[in-house]
């Protein structure tokens, strides 16, 4: 069965006969194949709405290339498809269709909603189903699976329980992404970062004791109201003097300590920077190292809270704006330069994320990266093309503790029980019946849901059975190549691989074969603000789904994206006709 070829083609990458296909997988171990499928990750959203894209089509079409290949070859193949439920992208969605039937989402209360969720979930679900099967996936849609069924529950809740009680899961007031527009906290890799047209403000903070003191540079001035110091880098002459004494905000009267700190640049605005760790990763890094204040001076809206004074109530923006304006008429305001600033901004809304300071769970990621990052350097899991490996281990060596709790409602709710009377916390699959502390039977669920990609991240054993030992599980278990884009490496691939480390210890598959992106006729990312998005369904009204399929498959290459041009899908069409009527007319031919 194995193909000796001299390049890592998909023939080369299936000695085994197994795969693992895209948010799809497919799978072969000793006699059998496996295919379980699951709609691409980052359209969410359109899956819940049944609206297919081009990227569906081609990661789709891949797959499903891959499996009538094996079957051909005579391998029993099974492409179980699915969907996740996508937390915050189908929340959004069902609280603006409830806005626009004058409903509010609090005063609907938690059940209500999640009926409405529900029945959102019904509606659109399915459409996704028809249009694969229009595409011509052969997909065993008898078993299909969705996160928020009860195995994949189950299985979700069994993993939580279990990183809790070895201590890899916590709950802990830290510094997280929040979106004030969807109302939650992102994980690092839910931020997309921009480089946007902005103001820098150089602003003199005078020294407490009258002398000059420093100017400190800023893109944030709104967050000066919480400044608890201002950084130096250590050794710069510029500010020897200044270390150790304490300097004023301007305009606030408050006396804050000037301290020395690997974090400034001294290359950077003025070598000194102010230090604000309730609205800065970095800054909250500098805090912890000097025991400094964390105080926020916004609410979880966007305004300003009380700390702001009488910029109280205003948009942070507006505060920014009013702030700059009375700092520049009192005679802070040094200078301003307009450059290109880097922005954090919500994958889904693309509102400017806020570093807050919250409660939140979280999953310690440096035990659970380890055996993630030795499989690859093991080549027990290999990229192709090879090079898309150092982005894999880039994100693994600097991974950071991951924000798993989101403020939503759609979705699996966090196992954590309280108990009202004395407070303690209770990490169960099921409401315990008292209080394991004070026996008390007044006892609450915690709000938050887990983070969407917690329950995808399982999807490998989650669908086989796991944690019970289903004969599924056992053999078809574990899986020989992925299929996936390669935007979604970091979001989907590294999690399923170091989930399947932790609870199966083996990989959840061997190759890792990465396909590009369709991009239009100029090559730019097909997107709704170009408005240069294409529509498998019309094309496959126009020139059929062979044409289609065929299409995306010529010429096509591992890891590089491709354009969809009109000449191709023609010269596909006309082929699809020239080798179904030779076929009609060869079995025409063909006696009995």
């Amino acid at each position: 069965m194995e193909k000796n070829l001299a390049r890592p083609t998909i023939q080369r990458i299936l000695k085994r006969g197994s795969i693992m296909t895209g948010k799809r997988t497919v799978h072969s171990e000793r006699t059998g194949t496996l295919i379980k499928s699951r709609i691409p990750s980052l359209c969410r959203l359109r899956i819940l709405r049944g609206k297919l894209h081009m990227g569906h089509a081609l990661d789709q079409t891949l797959q499903d290339v891959l499996i009538r290949w094996r079957r051909m070859q005579g391998y029993s193949a099974l492409w179980l498809p699915g969907s996740d439920h996508a937390s915050i992208a189908t929340e959004v969605k069902v609280v603006n269709k409830l806005r626009e039937e004058g409903i509010d989402k609090e005063e609907l209360g938690r059940e209500k909603f999640l009926e409405k969720a529900w029945e959102w979930k019904k509606e659109y679900g399915g459409k996704i189903t028809e249009q694969c099967r229009k595409l011509g996936d052969s997909c065993d849609w008898e078993r299909e699976r969705f996160t928020l069924d009860e195995g994949c529950s189950n299985a979700v809740k069994e993993f939580f329980i279990k990183l809790y009680e070895k201590g890899l899961i916590y709950k802990g007031n830290r510094l997280i992404n929040w979106c004030p527009d969807c109302g939650t906290t992102l994980s690092d890799i839910e931020v997309e970062h921009e480089d946007k047209e902005g103001e820098y403000w150089y602003f003199r903070y005078p020294g407490a004791d009258g002398s000059e003191g420093i100017v400190v540079a800023t893109s944030r001035p709104e967050t000066m109201f919480t400044d608890v110091a201002v950084a130096v880098s250590p050794g710069d002459e510029r500010y020897k003097e200044m270390v150790g004494k304490t300097v004023m905000i301007p305009l606030l009267n408050k006396e804050i300590p000037v301290i020395e700190d690997e974090y400034p640049d001294p290359e950077k605005g003025t070598g000194a920077v102010k230090i604000t760790p309730a609205h800065d990763p970095n800054d909250f890094e500098v805090g912890q190292r000097h025991g400094l204040a964390c105080e926020s001076c916004m609410n979880f809206d966007a305004t300003m809270n009380e700390k702001a004074g009488k910029y109280e109530g205003m948009d942070r923006y507006e505060c920014r704006k009013a702030w700059v304006e009375d700092l520049k008429a009192a005679g802070y305001l040094v200078k301003e330069e307009r450059m290109s600033i880097p922005v954090g901004t919500c994958y889904r809304c693309h509102t400017a994320v806020e570093p807050m300071l919250s409660d939140q769970w979280f999953v310690k990621m440096d035990e659970l990266a380890k055996p993630a990052i030795e499989i690859a350097k093991n080549k027990d899991l290999q990229h192709v093309p090879d090079r898309f490996e150092k982005i894999y281990l880039h994100w693994l060596d600097n991974i950071r503790d991951w924000c798993i709790s989101r403020q939503l409602w759609w979705g699996h709710r966090i196992p954590a029980y309280y108990c009202d009377d004395c407070g303690e916390m209770m990490v169960a699959a099921e409401a315990p019946a008292k209080c394991t502390k004070c026996g008390s039977t007044h006892i609450h669920q915690d709000e938050d849901v887990l983070d969407t990609w917690f329950s995808s991240a399982l999807w490998p054993f989650s669908t086989l059975g796991w944690p019970e030992k289903t004969e599924d599980l056992e053999y078809f278990y574990p899986t020989d190549v992925l299929v996936t884009g390669y935007d979604i490496i970091f979001f989907w691939v590294v999690r399923m691989a170091f989930s399947a480390m932790e609870a199966m210890g083996e990989s959840p598959f061997k190759y890792v074969y990465v396909h590009g992106l369709v991009r239009d006729a100029q090559g730019r990312k097909m997107s709704k603000s170009l408005g240069n998005g294409i529509d498998p369904l019309e094309i496959i009204d126009q020139y059929g789904a062979d044409a289609l399929r065929f299409m995306l498959m010529n010429g096509v290459t591992p890891g590089n994206d491709m354009r969809f041009q009109t000449e191709k899908l023609e010269s596909a069409r006309n082929f699809a006709n020239k080798l179904w009527n030779a076929s009609r007319f060869t079995i025409m031919n063909l006696a009995g």
